[in-house]
C-alpha cells in the first residue's frame, strides 16, 4: 500500500469515527433522547421496529445507540479494533436504513441508496482492509502478549 492510500485511509477512517463518535456523544449528553422518535412510523419491517418500541426493550435500544456509535466512533479514530466496531457499525447502519426505507426511496432525494448504505459500505471497507493497521493502535494491540495466547483474537482486531 503506497503512502497516499495510507493517508487517504486514515483520512477517512478519522472523518468516520468522528462523525459516528459525535452522533454517539451528543445522544449520550441529551438526557431527553431517545431512538423511539426514529423508530415510530417504521415504513419496512413495522413488526419488528415497533417490538423495538415496547417500554421493557426500548431502554436497552437507546442504550446500544448511544453508546454504540460512540464506541464505534472512538474505535476509528484511534485504529484499534476496527474490523469488529466495523461490522457491528455495519448491521447498526442497515438497522438505521429499514425504518425509514418506503421501497424504493429511504428518503424524497434518494433512490435505494442513502447515507447509510454508504456508511455501512465504508465500515465494510474498513473491516476488509484492515484499516485500524494503517496509522492506528491495532499492530500495537496484535503484538501484545494476550494476542500470543490466544491468536484468533488478532482477526477480530484487525
Amino acid at each position: 500500500m503506497g503512502k497516499y492510500q495510507k493517508i487517504a485511509i486514515f483520512s477517512l477512517r478519522l472523518a468516520m469515527g468522528w462523525l459516528m463518535f459525535y452522533a454517539g456523544i451528543t445522544k449520550i449528553l441529551d438526557s431527553s433522547w431517545s431512538a423511539a422518535g426514529y423508530l415510530q412510523g417504521a415504513k419496512t419491517f413495522a413488526g419488528f421496529y415497533d417490538w423495538l418500541l415496547q417500554p421493557s426493550i426500548l431502554p436497552t435500544i437507546n442504550f446500544i445507540n448511544e453508546w454504540g456509535l460512540t464506541l464505534l466512533g472512538a474505535s476509528l479514530i484511534f485504529g484499534v479494533f476496527v474490523r469488529l466496531s466495523s461490522t457491528a457499525g455495519t448491521i447498526l447502519m442497515l438497522l438505521y436504513y429499514f425504518p425509514i426505507l418506503d421501497f424504493p426511496y429511504p428518503n424524497p432525494h434518494s433512490y435505494l441508496v442513502d447515507e447509510h448504505v454508504i456508511y455501512a459500505l465504508v465500515l465494510l471497507y474498513f473491516a476488509a482492509s484492515r484499516a485500524g493497521r494503517v496509522y492506528g493502535l491495532e499492530n500495537w494491540c496484535s503484538n501484545l502478549p494476550i494476542c500470543s495466547k490466544f491468536p484468533r483474537l488478532r482477526n477480530w482486531l484487525g
